[in-house]
């Protein structure tokens, strides 16, 4: 019993200084979003006990703009979900079935990933400016002209011109995830299955792609809340602008709390955005759950 007891306090002793920096970076923060959210201050004076008026405002009122926000990265996890991760599988597929200069693919596609959000805005500002951009320059030698536009600077264009950078760099990250599930399938049924006369894409469908079931729904969590949780690109790129056209709610909430001082509706954004997190994840759970 006694070395039962000893045991249990080593593990304690050393599982406690992940315990704490876990409490003290992620539970205590979103507790105290919590809390804050229920008062009017400026982060600063005394504090107004007002109940829940300001997740009231937040859905209600128009110079919030929180809804617009939030359908912003709706559309973006929609687009991550519906391009991204079908061009990550495809790559993942592709690359898995052992091709030549694999390892080569692999790190070229994953190499946007290990650069820095802050640079990716800003090498992409280059590329969409509207005077010496690659892009225009391009569409103007190409004869398409007509087609040049300010990306960043037009309301239509702006959100799909954010995206694109996302994909780029994030496309090659979900491909490592799915490509790892894809070299995880046993090669014994890969052979059993083209003895049998299945093509490459029968395969793909039958064997490979219901193994990668978890990996896929690992996927879909990570595009839809890395899209509902999206700040600095969009923030290098446009802060949020033209007139709110690509505002979506992290970059809401900066401007809540340090622009306009209400760091009580800014804490209410932020708890919104963690109860969606959470919804969105145990619902795709719950879609991809398997039968039992």
């Amino acid at each position: 019993m006694k070395k039962k007891v000893t045991n249990g306090l080593n593990v304690f002793a050393f599982l406690l200084p992940a315990l704490l920096l876990f409490v003290g970076v992620l539970i205590a923060p979103i507790i105290l979003s919590g809390y804050y959210s229920f008062f009017d201050w400026n982060g600063f004076g005394a504090k107004t006990f007002i109940g829940i008026s300001n997740y009231k405002e937040l859905f209600t009122s128009n110079a919030i703009g929180f809804l617009k926000a939030l359908r912003n990265s709706l559309l973006l996890a929609f687009l991550s979900v519906f391009i991204q991760l079908p061009m990550s599988l495809g790559l993942a597929l592709i690359l898995g079935r052992n091709i030549k200069g694999e390892r080569g693919f692999l790190s070229v596609y994953f190499m946007p990933v290990l650069i820095s959000t802050v640079v990716i805005g800003q090498l992409w500002l280059k590329i969409y400016n509207p005077s010496y951009g690659i892009l225009n320059v391009t569409l103007t030698k190409l004869g398409l002209e007509s087609l040049t536009r300010t990306w960043l600077g037009t309301k239509e264009t702006a959100l799909w011109a954010c995206f694109v950078p996302t994909l780029w760099q994030y496309v090659g990250y979900h491909m490592l995830l799915l490509y790892a599930g894809v070299k995880s399938v046993s090669p014994e049924l890969r052979e059993a299955a083209k003895i049998d006369g299945a093509t490459n894409g029968q395969i793909n469908r039958y064997i490979v792609i219901p193994g990668i079931k978890p990996i896929i729904r690992v996927s879909v969590i990570f595009a839809i809340t890395g899209s509902l949780k999206s700040f600095d690109l969009i923030y290098v790129l446009t802060n949020g602008g033209p007139l709110h056209a690509t505002e979506v709610p992290s970059t809401l909430m900066i401007n809540m709390l340090f622009l306009r001082n209400r760091y009580g509706m800014g804490s209410t954004i932020a708890v919104m955005l963690i109860i969606l997190c959470f919804a969105f994840a145990l619902l795709i759970n719950k879609i991809f759950k398997e039968d039992k």
